[in-house]
């Protein structure tokens, strides 16, 4: 791809180091830019700036959050001995959209991977666990996708936390096998968290 502006040019090659965005939709998307008024561009460069300097991780789950506490752990209705293990904040964003759940989540940011090169310190799962012995947990509740890594990533987090007694359960399998959690539709993904079954009995259908 030819540019005859330099400035152009990377501002496209930086535009495609996004998810999903080749270089077509790059230079799309910039010349889009270019053609509208200079101070909307500049606000949405400075809100990008300002997201990333100024956004924190909650400190109980490792939400994206404003504050310290993020929204949902900071609310006193949500019952926090009630906790969902996801994958990342877009989960969060899912189950939340349900409006079935009142308890509170824990953002693992990522699952094992050893094609990766991820493995359990890469994620939040030391913090989980502690979370469990300090036996403030009634329930824990696996709602990773049903990929050979979420449910790698399930039964670690289950060998870890076995002595420690308490009920672990895991989404019902409305969720078809191989499916990412986000793109499930609201229903379904609903009906999948208050149908939960235990997690020993996916174990033995596994």
């Amino acid at each position: 791809m030819e540019f005859s502006s330099k400035l152009l040019e990377n501002a496209v090659n930086e535009m495609s180091q996004l998810p999903g965005i080749g270089k077509r939709t790059a230079l799309r998307l910039v010349l889009h830019l270019l053609k509208q008024p200079k101070e909307q561009s500049q606000k949405l460069a400075a809100t990008l700036v300002k997201m990333r300097d100024e956004i924190n991780f909650c400190a109980n789950c490792h939400n994206i959050s404003d504050s310290k506490l993020c929204e949902i752990c900071a609310n006193p209705r949500r019952d926090e001995q009630l906790v969902c293990v996801v994958e990342d904040i877009r989960d969060v964003m899912a189950i939340e959209n349900t409006s079935q759940y009142r308890g509170h989540y824990h953002v693992l940011g990522g699952k094992i991977s050893p094609m990766d090169g991820i493995g359990p310190g890469d994620l939040t799962i030391p913090s989980l666990v502690e979370k469990v012995k300090e036996g403030n947990i009634r329930e824990l509740i696996f709602a990773l996708s049903s990929t050979m890594e979420g449910d790698t990533t399930n039964f670690y987090i289950y060998k870890q936390i076995e002595p420690y007694n308490i009920t672990t359960t895991t989404i019902a399998r409305g969720i078809s096998v191989g499916d990412e959690l986000e793109y499930a539709d609201e229903v379904t993904l609903g009906r999948s968290i208050l149908h939960r079954i235990p997690f020993e009995t996916s174990l033995k259908s596994t």
